[in-house]
């Protein structure tokens, strides 16, 4: 896998006396603070164990409001398993199989270019140029772009007990007779995921009320909210993880595990879509991190928000 950021821009239209999420270059990727303190770190360049599940294009660390380290990377459990990340294990030309982006098998993904922007509302702007390739797709021997993925997540600033985070990931066929999904099994592993560190006293809500995960999918219209003693000193917060009422199939249904896994709003599931070369598939979610309680009406707000 070859990472590399061919163009960064700088925009900074702050306001004086608002508070900013700024952003650095780092080691293997950019991180973003506010006040000195981390927020999250997005690894543009490639990173493995061992030479093995090479991956970038993905969020981690994530932090807490204490400095708390949130999310895992290579968990022994599942070593392809990595922070904030979006992945399908199917992908398909045609009937050809090519990759697997969830277990990253014959994937590749390449940053091509990093724009970010800072603006008068304190947020951080990232947005990114991937191309997906593959050794099992070629031109003259050599590998060639199948899918060109822009993806936007902005960064706000923290309000009292909470910090939101929007993703919006667009994806754009290059090849003809381009498909995407999920594992082929009852679950139907597929797209916007967080492998989290769960504590023991785990707990998942959602407009509902308390949701019992399942081997399987199971249904929250509109949002999961995984809560427990997550922060440091095991005091409690949690992560909310948003369905976008605009995205396709909404609202999506979830793969939620008490232990040693990832939270997955999974979309398609177990079947295949279709990606066009002329218009993107967007799917939209957001991440609230919090401290204490968050009760389902405050959810609601800070979503439509």
């Amino acid at each position: 896998m070859k990472g590399t950021y061919g163009l960064l821009f700088l925009l900074i239209i702050g306001l004086p006396g608002v508070s900013q999420v700024k952003m650095k270059k780092a080691e293997g990727g950019f991180l973003f603070f506010e006040n000195q303190k981390n927020v999250l770190f997005y690894q543009s360049e490639p990173k493995s164990k061992n030479g093995t599940y090479e991956r970038c294009n993905y969020i981690h660390p994530l932090w807490g409001p204490n400095g708390e380290v949130l999310t895992e990377d290579f968990p022994v459990d599942h070593l392809h398993q990595r922070g904030v990340f979006w992945a399908w294990h199917q992908i398909l030309i045609g009937d050809k199989r090519i990759g697997d982006g969830w277990e990253i098998k014959n994937f590749e993904q390449q940053v091509n270019e990093i724009e970010y922007i800072s603006n008068s509302e304190g947020a951080a702007v990232l947005k990114t140029e991937v191309m997906w390739k593959s050794d099992q797709w070629k031109r003259l021997g050599e590998k060639i772009p199948y899918l060109r993925e822009n993806t936007t997540i902005t960064i706000y600033p923290e309000k009292s007990n909470y910090r939101k985070i929007d993703f919006e990931i667009r994806l754009l066929a290059l090849e003809e007779n381009l498909s995407i999904g999920g594992s082929e099994d009852e679950k139907g592993y597929s797209g916007f995921s967080v492998r989290m560190i769960l504590p023991d006293d785990v707990s998942f809500s959602g407009p509902g009320g308390l949701i019992k995960p399942e081997t399987t999918q199971v249904k929250s219209n509109g949002y999961v909210n995984v809560s427990g003693s997550i922060l440091a000193n095991n005091k409690k917060g949690g992560i909310v993880i948003a369905d976008n009422p605009q995205n396709p199939g909404y609202p999506q249904k979830w793969i939620l595990r008490e232990k040693n896994s990832m939270q997955n709003a999974a979309f398609p599931g177990n079947k295949t879509i279709s990606l066009s070369r002329t218009e993107a598939l967007v799917l939209k979610y957001s991440l609230i991190i919090y401290s204490g309680k968050m009760s389902s009406r405050k959810i609601q707000k800070i979503i439509d928000l």
